[in-house]
């Protein structure tokens, strides 16, 4: 019996490292509107050459982290799906950072379900299929070949991962996470 009552326990950690995680990505979600803001007024103009080498300064971000939050930052502006699907925890921005490499307003809504269906793995491997099949160039044409990458999506996706909490206003929506 103590084996059962040992499994709970983990899987009692289990639900918490993911409902902490969702907090992260809905503070996450809020840090990138600041930055968005701040970057748009140009609060980084007071003898920094970007707002990425300000927050290296200011927040203590490596310049590459500085310089993908402001890009994820901007982006998610012209993306508000995948903004509030971040803000609600649903996504990580593990994901919503891919995403946002090739995602327009007109591919969001399909590029949001690959999100929501796949690990943040699958979404990466996902992106780089639909460069090696479209090349380098247009947004739409990658993310159209991701989202038709036949056979091996629907092989990855065939057990699909578990999904972390939602987040409302700070606190989880509905309890606990649930398999997808």
């Amino acid at each position: 019996m103590q084996n059962s009552s040992s499994d709970r326990d983990v899987d009692r950690l289990g639900d918490e490292i993911a409902e902490l995680s969702a907090h992260l990505d809905a503070a996450t979600a809020r840090l990138l509107d600041l930055i968005r803001e701040f970057d748009a007024r140009a609060g980084w103009n007071t003898g920094f050459r970007s707002c990425a080498a300000w927050l290296s300064w200011r927040v203590g971000f490596a310049p590459g982290a500085a310089r993908e939050h402001v890009r994820v930052a901007r982006a998610l502006g012209t993306l508000p799906r995948l903004s509030q699907a971040l803000a609600r925890g649903e996504l990580s921005y593990a994901k919503v950072r891919e995403l946002t490499r090739v995602a327009t307003p007109e591919t969001e809504e399909r590029l949001l379900a690959v999100g929501r269906a796949g690990t943040a793995e699958h979404v990466e491997r996902q992106r780089d299929v639909g460069r090696t099949r479209h090349g380098a160039g247009r947004a739409a044409g990658r993310a159209r070949g991701r989202l038709h990458a036949g056979k091996m999506l629907q092989e990855e996706l065939h057990a699909g991962p578990r999904r972390k909490p939602r987040v409302e206003a700070g606190r989880p929506a509905g309890g606990a996470w649930a398999p997808s």
